[in-house]
């Protein structure tokens, strides 16, 4: 088996397993196991498919890139991410789904900062990520990987409406008819000053750290 299909293989049970345990089997096994064995287990089972497709990735060897970057792409996927940054900053402020999670909250209140862009603003922050490093990075198994990560993304906000749904009943529903599952698709609207610059800090300081120079310390470089 080739490199990339090895990445591939445990990328792609990696997805599987981490939307198996989020959603249909948590409730089933966190009532047999109770729920710190719920999260013992779950742990596990990401480390035991997290860790063998980085360490694939790794020894994956050279790679034909499946297509060629034009400069235009790095800009677009430095944008892809500062706006990706900015949403994951601002998705711990006022979140309801971080409320009083286990229980149902009185009421929840107008949608504020990235919530007026969407709803999920940290699975969209790792779904720009992911796909600002599909255009940038085509090696196959960067590709396995980032792709991984978007399906999770995508497929994690999907089973989080049915999940807080069942939680929390019409204050979910409200919630649902005042946001936008897809950015924007509520209208234009801005994140907040402090979820801007939070978010430019993390930008900047996450592409500094990068391996190779990219977003701004490409140019710089």
């Amino acid at each position: 088996m080739s490199g990339a299909a090895t990445v591939a293989l445990f990328a792609a049970a990696f997805v599987a397993t981490h939307l198996l345990l989020s959603h249909p089997l948590r409730a089933p096994l966190a009532r047999r196991i109770g729920e710190r064995g719920f999260s013992a287990a779950y742990s596990a089972v990401a480390l035991a498919t997290f860790v063998p497709m980085v360490l694939a990735r790794r020894n994956a060897g050279p790679e034909t890139p499946l297509w060629t970057v034009p400069d235009w792409a790095w800009w677009a996927a430095a944008l892809l991410v500062w706006s990706g940054s900015i949403l994951f900053v601002g998705s711990f402020r006022k979140n309801p789904a971080m409320v009083n999670a286990g229980g149902r909250p009185v009421t929840i209140g107008e949608p504020a900062g990235v919530f007026r862009i969407t709803r999920h603003p940290m699975m969209w922050g790792f779904a720009l990520w992911a796909i600002a490093h599909i255009g940038v990075h085509p090696e196959p198994s960067a590709v396995a990987i980032a792709a991984a990560i978007l399906v999770l993304a995508l497929g994690g906000t999907a089973g989080q409406d049915r999940k807080k749904q069942r939680q929390l009943g019409d204050e979910w529903a409200r919630w649902e008819e005042r946001t936008s599952f897809v950015p924007f698709g509520r209208g234009l609207a801005i994140p907040g000053a402090f979820t801007f610059i939070g978010g430019t800090i993390l930008f900047l300081a996450a592409t500094w750290a990068h391996p190779m120079p990219v977003g701004l310390w490409r140019w710089l470089a």
